[in-house]
């Protein structure tokens, strides 16, 4: 009997037991909700690239929005650099003399133009004159030539396209290069070795194919320059005495050489006067507005100085 109960006792322990191993376990709980499983297909918006794609989106929306709440005050952008500031030191002491808002009279604009060239070379004094032309309009593109009285200081070498009888003469007045056929066989070659060409009526024709080449230099010779005329022997003494051609750019502006630095100032007077008197008298008859808006001087690599219009 005793038996019996313990053999049922020790059956009873075991049901037991068992009923424990098979009751689930319970999970900590946390929390985090469980997450849907993400079909990952082989193509289109759930291929693994895409979603991918996706992720890399969100995470930079995300960055671009904490920059975008980040309260960090920006570094100051430094202002760039004036012309003076970003000039040499020659330079910077020349322009200590120049008042910028100023408007020199032309003698006086003159005179302080040559103490302010800081090369070591002999620099070429500039006039730069502002025209309120439009030079898309034909009658408004000013151009013309003029003679400097002081010359331009400039060794000139002039080449001369003439008939066999005015060969000598145009040698005669200072042509440096005088023979047609030895010059149009320079040309064939593309080789130019003259500063100055002046032709007679006549040679034109057989000019006319090396426009391409001589006109983009401002070579090629013009009835308005005084580079295309009958009287060679002429035109070769004005070129030589500093006779000078001159013309507005796209801006409407005239740049021009009117000497050296070299020069006295009564010389560069002369020469500028000339050159305004030769502007002012090339004035379009169609221009309503203001003629001259502007003038400078300048020496090569100088600062400027502005010319009162008035009493230029």
């Amino acid at each position: 009997m005793a038996e019996a109960k313990k053999t049922t006792k020790k059956a009873a322990k075991k049901e037991a037991e068992l009923i424990v191993e098979a009751a689930p376990v319970a999970e900590p709980e946390t929390d985090e909700q469980p997450t849907a499983e993400k079909t990952v297909t082989k193509a289109g918006k759930h291929s693994a690239k895409a979603v991918k794609q996706a992720e890399e989106k969100q995470a930079k929306a995300a960055r671009k929005t904490s920059a975008d709440s980040d309260d960090k005050p920006k570094p100051a952008v430094k202002p760039p650099r004036s012309k003076l500031e970003r000039a040499g030191k020659k330079y910077r002491e020349a322009a200590k003399q120049v008042d910028k808002d100023k408007r020199y009279p032309l003698t006086e604009g003159l005179g302080l133009i040559v103490k302010t060239s800081t090369v070591k070379f002999d620099a070429s004094v500039e006039l730069h004159i502002n025209l309120g032309v439009d030079p898309k309009q034909a009658d408004q593109n000013v151009r013309d030539s003029v003679v400097l009285p002081a010359g331009s200081g400039k060794t000139v070498k002039i080449a001369v396209l003439a008939e066999a009888d005015d060969e000598p003469k145009a040698k005669a007045a200072g042509a440096d290069i005088v023979g047609a056929d030895a010059i149009f066989a320079a040309l064939d070659k593309e080789d130019i070795q003259f500063d100055v060409l002046i032709a007679a009526p006549t040679m034109m024709a057989r000019l006319g194919k090396y426009a391409r080449l001589l006109g983009p230099r401002g070579l090629m010779p013009n009835p308005k320059s005084g580079t295309v005329t009958t009287n060679v022997a002429n035109a070769v003494s004005e070129a030589k005495a500093g006779k000078v051609e001159y013309r507005v750019d796209q801006a409407g502006i005239i740049h021009l050489a009117i000497g050296k630095a070299s020069f006295t100032p009564e010389k560069l007077l002369q020469n500028a006067e000339a050159v305004m008197a030769s502007v002012r008298a090339a004035k379009p008859a169609s221009l309503k507005g203001i003629y001259l808006k502007s003038i400078y001087l300048s020496t090569t690599m100088g600062p400027s100085i502005k010319i009162d219009t008035g009493a230029a």
